[in-house]
């Protein structure tokens, strides 16, 4: 008799294939595009070797997952499987999302898909609350119910090194970026409760840039118990300063503040020298 309901994701939340088949978890892997030639994260490109190209100059941008590769994933899991919960990055920075749901109309109620407006590591643990939920014997329907009521449940900032690739994307204008430059201003980034990334504030200096997010704990008032989590773009030195700050300005504890890189698909975006720091705070205005 075939298990009830899988839960399938995609790389974006930073677990490797083999680490997600260990768990019960399902990853697609997600393309990201160096000088013209397409990569997939933690398959034919490792975090290492996509910073090393980044910083070489090589051109770079973004896809998401082609439909037919959505497909068969899905068909073959569900050649086992009763139904699946779908976990892509948010929608308001991916049209993942909504591929996917117009793929899953043509699975006659089998497939659900849950947009809760999370990345990165919120969207491993996403997935992690959706296979315990579905141990529990709850349906594709009620896990994707509960992701979505709690999705705005997680705080996420964002410090960045450089606006290069914010201004590529178009986050920033082109004056904005040069202005920036050239006064060292670091833009404090928010992923709203629509899932979409925002700037929040400036500050100046890289310095004043970490201690920012950092302080955000204490002004979204924070439980200093949680799992806290920060990612970093291959800088792991600058991780670290966040999180000593967390525990002398709030006593927050060490062994519950995970660090961890950040994939390609990201760091297409955010670039080298970003620092992330994902909590449970006060709200997600």
């Amino acid at each position: 008799m075939p298990n009830k309901t899988a839960i399938v994701t995609d790389t974006n939340c930073g677990l490797r294939p083999e680490e997600a088949a260990e768990l019960g978890i399902r990853v697609i892997p997600m393309p990201v595009i160096l000088d013209g030639e397409c990569f997939f994260e933690y398959d034919s490109i490792s975090q290492a070797e996509f910073f090393e190209a980044l910083k070489g100059g090589a051109e770079v941008s973004t896809s998401q997952p082609a439909p037919g590769v959505i497909q068969q994933c899905w068909d073959a899991i569900l050649e086992d499987h009763e139904e699946l919960i779908y976990i892509p990055m948010s929608a308001g920075l991916s049209g993942e999302c909504q591929t996917a749901l117009g793929l899953a109309q043509d699975y006659g109620g089998r497939v659900r898909v849950a947009d809760n407006r999370r990345i990165s590591v919120t969207e491993r643990q996403a997935a992690l609350d959706a296979l315990s939920l579905a141990r529990q014997g709850r349906t594709a329907a009620e896990i994707q119910a509960f992701l979505e009521a709690d999705g705005g449940n997680s705080d996420i900032f964002v410090a960045v090194n450089t606006l290069e690739l914010l201004k590529k994307s178009g986050r920033v204008t082109a004056a904005g970026a040069a202005l920036g430059s050239m006064l060292s201003i670091k833009p404090v980034l928010h992923v709203d409760s629509e899932g979409r990334l925002i700037a929040r504030s400036k500050v100046r200096g890289r310095v004043q840039a970490l201690r920012a997010i950092a302080m955000k704990f204490g002004e979204l008032e924070a439980d200093k118990d949680q799992m806290i989590f920060i990612s970093h773009g291959d800088c792991e030195k600058d991780a670290m300063v966040v999180k000593e700050t967390l525990v002398k300005e709030f006593g927050c504890d060490p062994e519950r503040i995970i660090l961890s890189a950040v994939g390609p698909v990201i760091g297409s975006h955010s670039g080298p020298g970003t620092v992330a720091l994902f909590f449970r705070g006060k709200d997600r205005g």
